[in-house]
């Protein structure tokens, strides 16, 4: 995975810098880091960054900060993260922000953190605007601004952010602070980020299905989807709706799998539906189930 988004990154700067004259520097840079050689990469970018080039400056400084082929330096990521912040790189202004936020490396600073936060949010970063929408949304480090909130999520959910997609769901379903529900909003923000492959959004949808619209068929179809990815929530409910044959022909022998398979993800609840269900089934049956769940997989989603 690492080695596929540094391939694509590495396409992306040839395109964005290919007339540059920076160009050819920052795509050896990025080819060294493709092929895993972060030190080649670091003495490349160096030189663009003592240039002044925002790229090579952001990139040196994470290699500072975590100490990647280099000797690991939080005051040199700082200095550099703020030269590249200070032109404009997205990136880096999160991430400047977010130490400020944790005063590491910087005394912490709140006001600053947040507007370094807004300057990246506000190029279309999206975790910057996840970031922003949790600190209203919760009241973290400032004072709770649920419209705040509900702002800079939806900016991330636009964008396609499949949690801030879900965030904006739970937001319109149950209503938050002085936020009315709204259950349309809540169904489109849900559908949006299940129809991801996102196992806690098909599960959360699947409950508003079963508890506020009353609609067993729809609830098992997002908790089948939920559990089938080996969410334990997700199938101690498929586990539930069997059990009761709501959505579902009733089915002790697939009850028992899910319980069981919810049960080994962690989930309590779902050891005590696999003992209940038990009482109910023959020797044979939960043979069949347990044979059931020792070859059940999940889906990728």
């Amino acid at each position: 995975m690492k080695t596929k988004l540094t391939f694509l990154l590495s396409l992306t700067f040839l395109f964005l810098f290919s007339g540059s004259v920076y160009g050819d520097d920052l795509q050896d840079a990025f080819d060294a880091e493709m092929r895993g050689d972060r030190k080649t990469a670091n003495e490349l970018w160096l030189p663009l960054a003592e240039k002044g080039n925002a790229i090579a400056q952001f990139q040196l400084g994470m290699s500072y900060l975590v100490g990647l082929g280099i000797s690991k330096n939080t005051t040199k990521a700082i200095k550099l993260w703020r030269l590249a912040a200070e032109q404009g790189h997205a990136s880096a202004q999160y991430f400047l922000g977010l130490n400020y936020i944790e005063g590491r490396g910087v005394r912490q600073d709140i006001k600053e953190a947040l507007r370094l936060w807004k300057l990246s949010a506000e190029q279309g970063t999206k975790i910057a605007q996840t970031s922003l929408g949790r600190v209203y949304l919760r009241g973290e480090v400032v004072p709770r601004d649920e419209k705040e909130g509900v702002k800079w999520y939806r900016l991330a959910a636009e964008q396609g952010d499949a949690k801030a997609q879900l965030i904006l769901g739970e937001v319109y379903h149950k209503g938050k602070g002085n936020l009315l529900k709204d259950h349309k909003e809540a169904i489109k923000w849900y559908r949006l980020s299940a129809e991801q492959g996102y196992a806690l959004a098909q599960y959360e949808f699947g409950l508003m299905y079963l508890k506020d619209l009353q609609d067993n068929n729809e609830a098992v179809k997002w908790f089948r989807l939920s559990a089938e990815q080996g969410y334990g929530a997700g199938q101690r409910l498929m586990g539930m709706m069997y059990f009761l044959g709501k959505g579902v022909l009733q089915d002790y022998v697939l009850a028992h799998m899910w319980w069981n398979l919810s049960a080994a993800s962690g989930d309590k609840r779902g050891l005590e539906g696999r003992s209940m269900v038990e009482k109910k089934m023959t020797p044979s049956q939960i043979e069949k189930a347990q044979e059931m769940a020792r070859n059940w997989k999940p889906t990728k989603k």
